[in-house]
């Protein structure tokens, strides 16, 4: 099953980056909207990004939602990390009978696989901010609009 905690939550955090340069707050309904996706999960995503400082929600009357710190602050990986908690991007398969020196050992040598890449994708995403990131969006978008891609 593919997990889409993190683009979902990505794309709320670019959102809010883009109300962040107007001073104006986000509704978990106009979050969805954009998201094509039902308010109650933008509400649940939502959760860990409050925890952890990237967003802070507002309720009541003049409610809504905005970054936490300035997009210039948050790196990627924060969002990666508080979406997704410890859910790691692979595991071993479990109960593999030992069988060969493959079937005995592939458990450990995939976790060590798996930490690599995993260390390598977070090192990644910790060198990319949402505001850099909202700049790509942007020159894309451009060059959207210019015929080029």
């Amino acid at each position: 099953m593919i997990d889409l905690r993190f683009p979902t939550a990505l794309q709320m955090v670019l959102s809010l980056a883009v109300t962040w340069e107007t001073g104006f707050r986000a509704t978990s309904a106009e979050l969805a909207s954009g998201l094509g996706a039902n308010p109650a999960l933008v509400r649940k995503l939502l959760v860990p990004l409050a925890r952890d400082g990237i967003v802070l929600a507002y309720t009541g009357k003049s409610g809504g939602v905005r970054l936490g710190r300035s997009p210039e602050e948050i790196t990627l990986r924060d969002v990666y990390v508080s979406v997704v908690e410890e859910k790691k991007l692979f595991t071993t398969r479990p109960n593999v009978p030992n069988v060969c020196v493959v079937s005995t050992n592939i458990e450990a040598f995939f976790q060590m696989l798996a930490d690599d890449a995993e260390e390598a994708m977070l090192a990644a995403l910790g060198k990319r901010t949402v505001a850099q990131s909202l700049g790509e969006i942007r020159e894309i978008d451009a060059a959207r609009a210019s015929g080029v891609i």
